[in-house]
């Protein structure tokens, strides 16, 4: 993997390698560069009133131009100068991943752009998004130790299953959405799946509520006062629509507080509410009251039913320090307190995030239960022992050796030829299931989401179902592609005696072009009939608003 010299993507795990794909730089159309420098001079005039103040600044810092799509190289070059890197990835990828590689002070950039059509909004994730919106305030240091820190609390939050399928509905209807001309029936079949979704979520996860607040501060957030709030959150920075419409009185402002965690959101339509934060301090406090209720740091019969409806790969902690990550499939419980944990296969044992020597899935393919309590009687000593715990739990067998934890603590133990019983007598271990792991511990003091050892255990991250669109052009568009080509080289060789011709081109074999003919009109300063030609568009509400804005700008050059 190419890691552009930049020590943070060097330094990921490999779990999360398994999401980036090349940038493919040659695949970039002229269109789509057009539509960059659209966006983003739009963005360059119009933010520098209504952004955070680091914005216009941290293009620059983020390796970013007006004029061109940005090379990962370019962005990791600048990136590394203030402790981050970036890499692509194809679409939206789960919200764990995308957690994980904030906590590496990795920025994740989908590598295709939106569509012309969708130029000035898209659902999908895109290099617009990602890069112009999220990269520029990177260079702010309250606001990069919130992402990083956010992202180390992300990466622990328990899913439901209901997360999983959620997600990729709404993977599947972005994906859609962004397409040119998508069936009316597969898109109708895609947003009813995602309200299914949506209306059949259950209490919502530790991850569904951490979204939200991910969404009302790094997507959606403003900064400021209610009456006078900025834009610092990257879906709004990179939507040259809703960068506007935000601002309108009809959009309702809130301080932002925990009970943000509230409020849902839909990620295909412009929000109806945003959320003001006096400074970052602020985003990192409501995080802290938000992570001291989550299971990792809480624990116990709570954490551990969120890992059993998960129905995911989860780690329980004991207080000894020892991780158990697998699939938890039941537990007991004695005076509200869990007595008994059982997890089906494959599990691997670990401490501090790292596997114990002789305990990953070869030695436990099929499972591993333990008791969790005090011990009344017996000794943690090799030989022959008998053991009882408080909860009523017995163990007998022949104590064969005693692993230790770094506090100098028994932490795992292993019988041979041993039984294990409840307090009804009932088998849960018996000597013909070979030998037996014997987790030590008190309490459960911690349940979050993943392996501890993701390298170690996880073969394969999980993968989305579906893959993100790549149009294929036919031999018209491609005359399109090369008119747009044309004009960019003029302005890049200030060269201007082709335009003209290439307008006439365009005018007889694409009436139904703006963007380029807004590019070419902003080169030769004044032209009637282009000028007549796309004030003509704008009586089409979908281009009022672009033609408008980018004639604005040609306006405002001209008088400087």
């Amino acid at each position: 993997m190419n890691d552009f010299g930049n020590p943070q993507v060097a330094a990921l795990p490999q779990h999360l390698r398994q999401y980036i794909v090349e940038q493919h730089y040659e695949h970039y159309t002229p269109v789509d560069q057009a539509v960059w420098r659209y966006v983003m001079r739009q963005n360059y005039a119009n933010l520098k009133d209504v952004a955070y103040y680091p914005y216009i600044p941290g293009l620059k810092a983020a390796g970013l131009s007006i004029e061109h799509i940005p090379r990962l190289q370019e962005m990791n070059d600048a990136l590394g100068k203030i402790g981050w890197g970036a890499v692509t990835v194809d679409g939206f990828i789960p919200p764990a991943a995308f957690m994980e590689y904030q906590a590496y002070r990795v920025l994740v950039i989908a590598a295709d752009i939106r569509q012309l059509q969708h130029i000035d909004y898209t659902p999908a994730p895109d290099i617009i998004h990602e890069s112009a919106g999220h990269a520029p305030i990177i260079a702010e240091p309250d606001y990069h130790r919130y992402l990083s820190y956010f992202g180390s609390i992300g990466a622990k939050a328990m899913y439901s299953a209901q997360d999983y399928e959620l997600y990729e509905a709404i993977r599947a209807l972005s994906i859609l959405k962004e397409m040119p001309n998508p069936d009316a029936d597969e898109l109708r079949a895609a947003e009813q799946q995602v309200t299914y979704w949506q209306e059949n979520m259950g209490e919502p996860s530790e991850m569904a509520l951490l979204s939200r607040l991910h969404w009302w501060t790094v997507e959606y957030g403003l900064i400021g006062t209610l009456e006078d709030p900025k834009i610092y959150g990257a879906g709004l920075l990179s939507s040259i629509g809703e960068s506007a419409s935000c601002m309108k009185p009809d959009v309702l402002k809130l301080w932002y507080t925990p009970e943000a965690v509230n409020y849902t959101y839909d990620i295909t339509r412009p929000q109806q509410q945003l959320f003001v934060t006096p400074n970052f301090q602020n985003l990192i406090d409501v995080l802290e009251q938000f992570a001291n209720q989550m299971a990792f740091r809480t624990g116990g019969l709570a954490g551990l039913q969120k890992a059993m409806d998960s129905q995911q790969t989860c780690t329980i902690v004991y207080s000894s320090g020892l991780q158990i990550s697998g699939i938890l499939v039941d537990f007991y419980t004695w005076n509200d307190q869990p007595s008994f944990v059982r997890f089906k296969g494959p599990v691997a044992l670990a401490q501090d995030d790292r596997q114990l020597n002789g305990h990953g899935k070869a030695r436990h393919p099929d499972g591993y239960s333990s008791p969790v309590g005090k011990l009344i009687s017996g000794e943690v000593e090799p030989g022959r022992q008998s053991w009882l715990y408080e909860n009523g739990v017995r163990v007998e067998g022949t104590l064969a050796k005693i692993l230790y934890n770094d506090g100098g603590k028994p932490m795992l133990v292993t019988f041979n030829d041993c039984t294990v019983t409840d307090a009804n007598d009932h088998i849960l271990f018996c000597p013909e299931w070979g030998d037996y792991d014997l987790a030590i511990g008190e309490a459960i003091v911690s349940v979050f989401s993943g392996a501890a050892d993701k390298n170690n255990f996880e073969d394969i991250a999980y993968k989305p179902k579906t893959s993100t669109y790549h149009p294929v052009y036919d031999a018209l568009t491609q005359q399109l592609h090369s008119l747009y080509q044309q004009v960019r080289q003029a302005r890049e060789q200030r060269d201007f005696s082709n335009l003209e011709k290439i307008w006439q081109s365009l005018h007889e074999q694409f009436p139904e072009d703006w963007l380029c003919a807004l590019e070419i009109l902003e080169l030769l300063g004044s032209h009637t009939q282009i000028e007549n030609c796309l004030n003509a568009k704008t009586r089409d509400p979908r281009f009022t608003k672009l033609i408008n804005d980018g004639l604005a700008l040609i306006r405002a050059a001209s008088l400087q």
